[in-house]
C-alpha cells in the first residue's frame, strides 16, 4: 500500500476528531468512578489525558506507545462474563484516542474471537497502530477448539498466521510471538517459518513468550528477536532472574503481561474475594487464603506509595515497571473504561532515583507466597526447544 493510500481521507479525520472530543470529554467522568477523589486531585485534566501516553519506546526495531493494551478479556473476562462487544470496541478506540498504539492479542484468546473484536475496533486507524498476535497453543485452525499441548510446526505456523490476519482484517502484524515453546520443534525451524512470513510482508517483527533463556539466545541468532513477553509485576519478579539481563544484552524489548498481578495490585482483590468457577486466578496458589493474606503486604505497600505520590495503585505498579528499563512496555488489559484511563495515566508518574531505590528495597523485602500459575500452565514456562537434527 502506498503512502497516498494509507493517508486518511477527510471523513476519517473528522471521525477521529469527533472520537477524541467524546473520549476526552468522558475522561473526568470515567476517572471519578475510581474513588480517587476526582481527576483534579491528581493533577489530571482532560487536556493532559489526551496526550498522557505520548511517550514512545522501542522493542528492538519496533516503536510503540509506552503502555499498550492487552485484549485477552474482551470476549470473556476472568470473572467468566461476556462483555458487551460495542463497549469493547469503544474501549479499544478510546485507548487509541489517548495515545495507545500497541495492541496485544493471540489466536488462543477467545479462542479467535478477541482477534475479531480487535480487528473490528481498529479498522478506521489500522495503519496508525501496532498489532501483536501469537501462535503456539493447540487451537483448531477452523473452529477455534482448544486441544491439549502445543504446536509450532512450520506448516502450522503459516496456517495459524493466515487465520489471524483474516480475523484481524489486516495484511500484516507488526509483532508475532511464539506463545509458548514447543518442546518438539527446534527454535531454528520456528525462526525459519517466521522468516518466510517476513519475506512476504505478513510479519514485521517477532518475539517469544515464557521461553527458556538458551532458546532465546538461539532464536535471536537465527532471526533477530524484537521482544519477549513474560509475566512481570511487583507480584511476580521472575524475569529479574536472567531474562531482563539477557534482553538488555541482546537489544530485545520486554513486554510484561499481567503487570497488575491479575488485578491483585490494584486492591480489587481482598481476603473476602471469591472467584467464579473457571476464573484462572482461582487455580493459582498465591490466591489461596493463607498465601493471599501474606501477599496483601504488597498491596498495602503499593497503596502507601499511591498515597505518597497522590495517585492510584495501578499507576504505581505500572510506573514501577516502566522505571525498570527504557524498553519495558507493560500491556494492562481491561474491560472497564475508568480502569483504561487510570492505566494510561501511569506515564505521568515518575520516581526519583532515591525513590526508586527505596521502593525496590521495600518490594524485595516481601517474599511472595504461592505459585503464579496452575501447574498445568506453569509447565509450559522456561521450556528449552530441542536442538536441530
Amino acid at each position: 500500500m502506498s503512502d497516498e493510500e494509507r493517508r486518511p481521507n477527510k471523513t476519517q479525520v473528522l471521525n477521529a476528531s469527533r472520537r477524541t472530543l467524546l473520549t476526552v470529554g468522558a475522561a473526568a467522568a470515567a476517572l471519578s468512578g475510581l474513588g480517587l477523589r476526582g481527576a483534579s486531585a491528581h493533577g489530571i485534566t482532560p487536556n493532559i489525558l489526551a496526550s498522557s501516553n505520548s511517550e514512545r519506546r522501542m522493542l528492538g526495531g519496533l516503536e510503540v506507545s509506552a503502555i499498550g493494551l492487552g485484549v485477552q478479556n474482551v470476549a470473556r473476562t476472568f470473572h467468566t462474563t461476556i462483555p458487551d462487544r460495542r463497549e469493547m470496541h469503544n474501549i479499544i478506540r478510546s485507548a487509541f484516542d489517548q495515545g495507545v498504539t500497541f495492541f496485544d492479542c493471540a489466536e488462543v484468546y477467545g479462542p479467535h474471537e478477541c482477534e475479531r473484536i480487535l480487528g473490528e475496533a481498529i479498522r478506521d486507524f489500522r495503519d496508525d497502530v501496532q498489532i501483536t498476535t501469537k501462535f503456539g497453543f493447540n487451537v483448531e485452525l477452523e473452529t477455534g477448539a482448544l486441544g491439549p499441548g502445543l504446536i509450532s510446526r512450520p506448516d502450522h505456523i503459516r496456517r495459524a498466521v493466515e487465520g489471524s490476519l483474516q480475523r484481524l482484517g489486516t495484511d500484516r502484524v507488526e509483532l508475532l510471538y511464539q506463545h509458548r515453546v514447543d518442546p518438539t520443534v527446534p527454535i531454528e525451524d520456528v525462526a525459519g517459518a517466521i522468516q518466510l512470513l517476513m519475506d512476504e510482508g505478513k510479519v514485521l517483527h517477532w518475539g517469544l513468550s515464557e521461553m527458556g533463556l538458551d532458546t532465546l539466545r538461539r532464536a535471536h541468532a537465527a532471526l533477530p528477536v524484537s521482544a519477549v513477553q513474560n509475566e512481570y509485576s511487583i507480584l511476580w519478579r521472575g524475569p529479574e532472574q536472567g531474562a531482563l539481563e539477557l534482553c538488555e544484552e541482546l537489544g530485545i524489548g520486554f513486554v510484561p503481561f499481567s503487570p497488575l498481578g491479575y488485578g491483585f495490585l490494584t486492591g480489587a482483590i481482598d481476603m473476602a474475594t471469591s472467584f467464579a468457577p473457571g476464573d484462572f486466578r482461582a487455580g493459582t496458589s498465591r490466591m489461596d487464603p493463607e498465601n493471599r493474606e501474606a501477599n496483601m503486604a504488597l498491596v498495602n505497600l503499593v497503596g502507601t506509595w499511591a498515597e505518597r505520590k497522590d495517585t492510584s495503585r495501578a499507576r504505581i505498579a505500572l510506573a514501577w515497571l516502566m522505571a525498570q528499563g527504557p524498553s519495558i512496555v507493560p500491556i494492562p488489559g481491561t474491560t472497564q473504561m475508568p480502569h483504561l484511563f487510570d492505566n494510561i495515566g501511569a506515564t505521568s508518574v515518575q520516581f526519583s532515583p532515591a525513590e526508586l531505590e527505596e521502593l525496590n528495597t521495600e518490594i524485595a523485602a516481601i517474599e511472595v507466597q504461592g505459585g503464579r500459575m496452575p501447574p498445568v500452565v506453569q509447565e509450559w514456562s522456561n521450556v528449552e526447544a530441542p536442538l536441530p537434527g
